[in-house]
């Protein structure tokens, strides 16, 4: 029975390598490329550098009025003032509708035509013309979720040095992604295969997820598998007759053997782990309802909160030297602020009261109040503030799948006494929170750790970090190759004896 249950992993390992040997080869190349150029995405502090300043004599609407052109009988989730084609623009979010109203004229933006992106476009990136292309629902580069809210997009092909591509909102007017030649060129091997990007966009785009969860699914029983039978043919004591302690006299058996034993619990985690990043079957969700908005700022995002117009406002911060590129309407804890941020990313924070103040950070006490009545009932088990990133809160490179997430430091760490273990992240610089609960820092372990390495002491020594990821990486191809030889030897002599 022993015996014929080795056969059975034997076999179950076999056809499972040469279903998949290609695609682990696959995903162990282009995750290489993913570690040094990521999939297209326009960051924070991409779009404000290249916005212009918001001009205070040309924000003639104030808040009131844009409310009432957006035509919403509720209050909006979010509110931003920016710049379209170098003209102010009111943006309102509601859930996941965008809505935008001209700062100038009070005009609801219902559509955008082909000249006004290309107007978008054109001032984004002035040092460089551009013409129209198209508009389109979804392409290679656009496959991002948070696109959902601007689609269609209009493409617009701009002549700089680096053939840029740029998106536009079909319902806001701004640029939402740049896709720089050279990242096109190296995500055809990079996140488009890696992510099975292939199975996006077309009659299988329903089943894309589902198709990535089960072949990783798939993957990781043939990476354990693999290690089993690598182990029991393994001679830990004495040697096969013909002298090695594997029993593979043929090259190529041989070294998958070898390899399989030195990179295999790496390449078991990592295509595990890449499983794990899919949130598969919704392992890592709370069951507990989602944190309100509206309960943290203590009220609506309503004219009665700023008496303080934003021209006003702007003229203000002006004032002290600080250029907005974007302001945000916030309530906290039943108060107005406009939060202003200038070309390098910077903040400021400005009371809406008439008689305003201007200021670089909210008060702990302040963000603790709030946070207090979002999470009511829970008590606060633990509180800290960080001044340096630790394994739940860094910071990564740009490019990366979390590069365009802004860490800033000094932040207040709140840990609550629930039923999730809820960990509150409170941002002074803003009054942004993120929530972070169990079952959100056990996918910490289960995927950033394993498949990313997001290790401090390896992540703040480069090139430490690369030759690790790229070594390990190496030695899983290798593991892939040789089983590519192996499979395609295998499937030869059947497909002869048929």
């Amino acid at each position: 029975m022993l015996n014929g249950l080795k056969r059975n992993l034997y076999l179950v390992h076999r056809w499972l390598g040469i279903a998949l040997c290609c695609f682990m080869a696959m995903w162990f190349v282009s995750g290489v490329v993913m570690m040094y150029v990521g999939y297209p995405k326009l960051t924070p502090q991409e779009k404000l550098s290249a916005l212009p300043g918001l001009a205070a004599e040309r924000c003639r609407i104030n808040l009131a009025q844009a409310l009432e052109a957006s035509a919403q009988a509720k209050s909006p989730d979010s509110v931003r003032l920016t710049s379209v084609a170098g003209a102010p623009r009111y943006v309102f979010a509601y859930g996941k509708t965008q809505i935008a109203v001209d700062a100038e004229t009070g005009n609801r933006v219902d559509q955008v035509t082909p000249a006004q992106a290309l107007a978008s476009a054109g001032s984004f990136l002035a040092t460089a013309d551009g013409y129209y292309l198209d508009r389109i629902d979804e392409d290679a580069w656009t496959h991002s979720k948070a696109l959902d809210e601007h689609r269609p997009l209009h493409r617009v092909q701009m002549a700089d040095e680096q053939a840029t591509l740029l998106y536009i909102s079909n319902t806001t007017g701004e640029v939402v992604r740049d896709a720089t030649r050279h990242e096109r060129t190296w995500n055809w091997l990079g996140a488009w295969i890696h992510w099975l990007y292939p199975f996006r966009g077309g009659a299988l785009d329903r089943y894309a997820a589902d198709i990535v969860i089960y072949t990783a699914l798939a993957g990781s029983v043939l990476s354990l598998l693999g290690l089993i039978v690598g182990i029991l043919r393994w001679r830990f004591q004495g040697r096969y007759k013909h002298g090695t302690k594997t029993p593979y006299r043929e090259a190529w058996m041989r070294w998958h053997h070898l390899l399989g034993l030195g990179f295999g619990v790496i390449a078991f985690t990592w295509i595990l782990s890449g499983l794990f990043s899919m949130n598969p079957w919704k392992i890592f969700d709370s069951t507990a309802a989602k944190p309100k908005l509206q309960t943290y700022m203590g009220g609506d995002i309503s004219p009665q909160y700023f008496p303080l117009s934003a021209a006003e406002a702007l003229a203000r911060f002006q004032n002290t030297g600080f250029q907005p590129r974007e302001i945000e309407w916030r309530v906290l804890n039943g108060q107005g602020f406009y939060i202003a941020f200038d070309g390098q990313g910077r903040s400021r924070i400005q009371t809406a009261q008439t008689d305003s103040r201007v200021f670089e950070k909210f008060e702990w006490p302040a963000l603790q109040t709030a946070a207090e009545r979002l999470m009511a009932p829970n008590k606060i088990a633990r509180q800290s503030v960080l001044n340096e990133y630790d394994f739940y809160y860094y910071s990564r490179a740009a490019h990366t799948m979390t590069g365009h997430i802004d860490k800033r430091l000094p932040i207040l760490r709140l840990e609550f006494a629930d039923a999730d273990s809820t960990w509150l992240h409170l941002d002074p610089y803003t009054g942004h929170f993120s929530k972070l609960d169990a079952g959100r820092r056990v996918s910490r372990w289960l995927f950033a750790f394993l498949h990313s390495w997001d290790w401090l002491p390896l992540l703040n020594n480069r090139p430490v970090w690369d030759i690790v990821l790229i070594v390990f990486s190496t030695g899983g191809l290798l593991i892939s190759a040789s089983g590519i030889v192996i499979g395609w030897r295998r499937a030869k002599r059947k497909l002869a004896i048929h």
